[in-house]
């Protein structure tokens, strides 16, 4: 519990102390975009990184030299808070993450998400859920990648199991031709969720799997990309989670 009480106060503090920091920013940002966006980038990840040590996560990472020195779309299995942070806390370069609409309704926490590229999906509104991948789109296209969780939601099931991907999601890198860059994550709701609102140290693995690029697979496959993708995933966590158990 102590852990959890820590971790928010860093949260609070960090949006709070920093709001000055939001308008030193934008003037920066008036002579110089994009060193006031690694600035913020290198801000957020710092926090992140501090909360991650107070939780006493051990964390594996593999594969991570996959991911190549281009806009690409990461995509992820999702069960926990916590996959945000382990795996924002390490992108080299700027990331937009793509979350549920709601969290736009957070103050200064959207403030920051939208000063980071991160996009809002309305999943109760088509119309909404297109313009946002349109805008997910002219990210890539202008060299920022962007991370989205295709499951649609945190699964809350079994461990090693996976929602359906939602195809659509996908379509950011077969318009733009950017690399998906699968994210198997294995027992990262074991730091929060299961113990809710106790936060445990345990061990977490992450692996960077190789790029997938849309337009050089065969054209039955691309027809069902989002259950490729997802097979190449739950195979990495069936295998990883021999890690967790050693």
């Amino acid at each position: 519990m102590i852990r959890f009480i820590i971790v928010v106060i860093i949260l609070l503090g960090y949006l709070v102390l920093l709001i000055p920091v939001l308008g030193i920013e934008w003037i920066i940002g008036k002579f110089n975009p994009r060193a006031r966006d690694i600035s913020s980038l290198r801000m957020v990840q710092g926090v992140f990184k501090l909360m991650l040590k107070i939780t006493g996560v051990n964390l594996i990472v593999k594969g991570e030299d996959n991911v190549p020195d281009e806009a690409v779309l990461f995509i992820g299995n999702h069960r926990s808070f916590f996959d945000i942070l382990i795996t924002y806390s390490r992108c080299k370069d700027l990331t937009g993450y793509v979350a549920k609409k709601e969290m736009e309704k957070v103050p200064l926490l959207s403030t920051w998400m939208k000063r980071l590229y991160c996009l809002f999906l309305d999943r109760t509104s088509p119309k909404e859920g297109l313009k946002t991948i349109l805008q997910a789109i002219d990210y890539v296209k202008n060299g920022i990648s962007i991370c989205i969780f295709p499951e649609g939601t945190r699964n809350k099931g079994e461990e090693l199991s996976m929602l359906d991907f939602k195809d659509g999601a996908l379509k950011i890198a077969e318009k733009t031709g950017c690399a998906i860059i699968p994210m198997s994550l294995n027992n990262t709701s074991e730091i929060f969720e299961n113990h809710f609102p106790r936060i445990t140290k345990t061990t977490v693995v992450l692996e960077y799997g190789t790029p997938i690029y849309p337009k050089e697979l065969d054209k039955e496959t691309r027809k069902h990309l989002g259950d490729y993708c997802q097979n190449i995933i739950q195979d990495t966590i069936n295998t990883n989670a021999a890690l967790i158990q050693s």
